[in-house]
């Protein structure tokens, strides 16, 4: 508090604390009486014009193109499109499933036209990483521990399989098997720093900034406010009316 830093670090100190007297010194914890949680203050978000997003999403590889276009038309969340399995996309209905999503919630989001063809060729691409994969003894996907137990086969049936799956198998976390987890998130990280670097947009954005960006054109196009607080999966309209803000 002293040093003035972040509401999110004043935060993270005080659960970090409060836990080491709960779980390792097992005391009740009175050595704080005067301390509260910091408040973090309500920004407008950074927003890319459609123009801004095209240009730096033409400037990676195909295969990120792709992810990012997902990004931004589907208003995913980065960890849900990478979480993303074969079964996920509907292309007769456009539509995008996605499954746990913050807040453990589920939702359904639009599928972009444009991206059909990329989709099925993205498909194939993994339906040829599975392949290869059975034919060397494995072709197991990385699957909760629980789901596993449920659907057993489900680990190496093409439909459970990542959308974007990683460039090597590992063992699987709880429950030892080798399988192939999702692309990891860095990868996507990186991909876009390279763009930006090469693109002339002086705006300070992230990944989820696409998002930000999508309420934002759909808002600006006549949208109505409680479609789009259904497309990004906001429990509070409050939420999704920060980007009112943004257009004025």
């Amino acid at each position: 508090m002293n040093r003035e830093v972040t509401s999110s670090t004043q935060n993270l100190a005080l659960c970090a604390i409060v836990f080491m007297y709960k779980h390792i010194f097992e005391k009740e914890l009175t050595l704080l009486p005067d301390a509260v949680r910091a408040r973090a203050p309500t920004r407008v978000p950074t927003v890319l014009s459609h123009k801004e997003a095209l240009s730096i999403i033409g400037l990676m590889t195909p295969q990120y193109q792709l992810m990012f276009s997902l990004l931004y038309g589907s208003s995913l969340r980065k960890a849900e499109l990478l979480k993303l399995r074969v079964k996920d996309i509907d292309f007769e209905a456009k539509t995008v499933f996605v499954f746990r999503g913050k807040g453990g919630k589920d939702r359904t989001t639009m599928l972009p036209k444009k991206l059909i063809e990329p989709l099925k060729a993205q498909l194939e691409k993994v339906r040829g990483i599975h392949m290869k994969d059975i034919a060397e003894g494995s072709g197991m996907t990385s699957l909760p521990p629980s789901l596993a137990r449920k659907y057993s086969n489900a680990v190496k049936e093409f439909k459970w399989q990542y959308l974007f799956p990683s460039t090597t198998r590992c063992e699987h976390p709880y429950d030892g098997y080798y399988c192939r987890h999702h692309l990891h998130s860095t990868a996507l990280a990186r991909a876009l720093k390279l763009a930006v670097r090469k693109s002339d947009v002086t705006k300070h954005f992230t990944a989820h900034t696409f998002r930000h960006s999508f309420a934002t054109q759909l808002l600006m196009a006549g949208a109505d406010i409680r479609t789009v607080q259904e497309l990004l999966g906001h429990n509070d309209l409050r939420t999704t009316q920060i980007y009112t803000h943004v257009i004025g």
